[in-house]
């Protein structure tokens, strides 16, 4: 029963983490109904800067206390990812409106690609590391109830907080301010909403740059997990997998259908991969999506659309 629980809690750490890639998908979906294939590039893009700058910084000022430092780094990779979201908006959304969906696809693709030029043009190829003092040691709980207790990781629970956190904020921000309110206007109704004076372009600009945040702090986290690496991109396609399974326009839903696939690819891997040979952890995600499409296309909480021609 012990280590199920251990499985079962690793499962549902890396499935916040999920969950975090996926609910800038959503919040961008949501906005400007364009599926952003360059959420990964973003994240990839926010954890360089961070990394890069908590480097220089202190060759630069002087600065030898790792809180400022990393304080001032995490400032300017967010300042970074709100330029990103302006000249995006800019130079390639306002054109695009009204075009096809598969044309605004395409043109996140391209954004993708940019940024991942731009990172590596700007900072380098290696692999960097972010250390923003969260502890690595694990530690272990419930000793009098389970035979040598559980064993978890801090850095997992830490993380798993930070992830909750935001998701808090961000729920506060779109119910209870103003911004937030003309943000889901903008999602139920592009016209309507232009049409009782919410711009467009600054509603574009601004869930971009929230976007860009949130990319942000999955960087932060990953970055401290794994390196800041190229290959942290790819966490991205495993957030393709909850947002189907979550429904594209639910930030709840980004959330249970993360939780769900890291349960399910934790608790898949332990079980059922001695008897397949191993490696489903690496494919669990995109067959339950699969499933999903095939029997519920819209994901758990996402919108019914119905055409009528």
């Amino acid at each position: 029963m012990g280590f199920f629980l251990e499985t079962l809690f690793g499962g549902l750490m890396a499935g916040m983490l999920y969950a975090l890639v996926a609910i800038g998908f959503v919040l961008i979906f949501k906005a400007s109904g364009v599926f952003n294939f360059a959420q990964g590039a973003m994240v990839l893009f926010a954890a360089l800067t961070m990394a890069r700058f908590a480097e220089w910084i202190p060759r630069w000022t002087g600065l030898d206390n790792m809180l400022l430092v990393n304080l001032l780094a995490a400032g300017v990779a967010a300042a970074a990812m709100v330029v990103v979201a302006w000249l995006v908006e800019r130079l390639v959304l306002r054109h695009l409106v009204n075009q096809e969906g598969i044309t605004l696809l395409m043109a996140t693709l391209g954004i993708s690609y940019f940024l991942d030029g731009a990172g590596q043009l700007l900072f380098g190829s290696s692999t960097y590391k972010i250390d923003v003092g969260m502890p690595k040691d694990p530690m272990i709980v419930l000793e009098n109830t389970f035979q040598g207790g559980l064993l978890l990781s801090k850095e997992d629970l830490y993380a798993a907080a930070m992830a909750a956190l935001l998701v808090v904020l961000l729920s506060l921000f779109f119910q209870k301010t103003k911004t937030g309110r003309a943000l889901r206007a903008v999602a139920d109704d592009h016209q309507a909403a232009q049409s009782i004076g919410i711009p467009l372009a600054r509603i574009w600009v601004i869930v971009w740059s929230v976007g860009g945040l949130v990319a942000l702090v999955a960087g932060i986290i990953w970055g401290s997990k794994l390196g800041v690496q190229y290959s942290i991109s790819l966490v991205a396609l495993k957030a393709f997998p909850v947002v189907i399974l979550g429904g594209l326009t639910s930030v709840p839903g980004a959330i249970l259908g993360g939780l769900i696939i890291g349960v399910g690819e934790k608790l898949s891997e332990i079980y059922l991969g001695p008897m397949v040979g191993g490696g489903i952890e690496n494919w669990f995600a995109y067959v339950l999506a699969l499933a999903f499409l095939l029997v519920r296309p819209q994901g758990l909480f996402g919108d019914k659309i119905i055409d009528r021609v």
